[in-house]
Formats: C-alpha cells, structure tokens, sequence
C-alpha cells in the first residue's frame, strides 16, 4: 500500500470519527448497548423514542444501533429538548430471535425524567438474555 493511501484513510477514518463525535454532541440524547454474555457491542437492535403527554406515549423516533452497538443521536435533530418524561424502548426480542437464543425480555422499556434540557443524557444497558442492567452515563 502507498504512503498516499494510507495517508487518506487514516484521515477519512479520523474525519467519520469527528463526524461522529459532532453529531453525539449536538443530539441531547443517545444510547449504547454492551452484550454482558460476550462483551461485545450489540449490533441490530432497533430502539424507540417516546415522550409522555397528556394522551399517552408520542414516538419521537427510533434507529438500528450500529456496529459498535450505538445510536448517536436518539433524540429528533430538528427540534430542541423539552423537559419531561421520556421512555426509551430496546426491542432486545428481535435481536435474540436472530440468534435464535430464548429471551425473558422480548423488550426493555427505560422510562427517565428531564429536568435540565441543556444537557447531554446517554442511556447504556447492559443487556443477557435473562437479565439487564442501565443507568444515566455521559
């Protein structure tokens, strides 16, 4: 491999790196998934956005988390945060059917409160399939 190449991938790899990070930075919320079986990243889940109003539930939004098991930007870009109660739900039933491996929770509902909408709130789970654990990261 020439120099050059090598010279453009490690700079396209630290431009998707930088993309990354400024896009998580400007999206109020994101999630992460751990596999605690393997400890590896769950890749494929699809997870849901929901806001509570005076009817119920609302989907904001959902995503596929990637390869590293994220989703950046959880949160609508093209609106603001609004305080609230909010319930993230990771379809984690999907995700075991394709493995063909037997679950007890087909999906996790994480149901969180905000309270200060200028910041940044991250949601990981650690996820087995009898068992899971989350809480507020950064």
């Amino acid at each position: 491999m020439k120099m050059t190449t090598l010279k453009q991938i490690t700079a396209a790899l630290a431009f998707a790196s930088l993309s990354s990070m400024a896009l998580a930075a400007a999206n109020p919320l994101s999630v992460h998934i751990l596999d605690l079986q393997s400890g590896q990243p769950t890749a494929g889940v699809t997870v849901t956005l929901e806001q509570k109003n005076s009817e119920g539930w609302q989907q904001l939004g959902s995503g596929v988390t990637n390869a590293q098991g994220r989703i950046a930007a959880m949160y609508p870009v093209d609106a603001p945060m609004q305080a609230g109660d909010y319930r993230i739900v990771f379809k984690t039933g999907e995700h075991y059917a394709r493995l063909k491996q037997e679950t007890f929770f087909p999906e996790i509902p994480v149901q969180f409160h905000v309270k200060k909408t200028d910041q940044h709130y991250h949601i990981p789970l650690l996820l087995s399939p009898f068992g899971f654990s989350t809480y507020r990261g950064n």
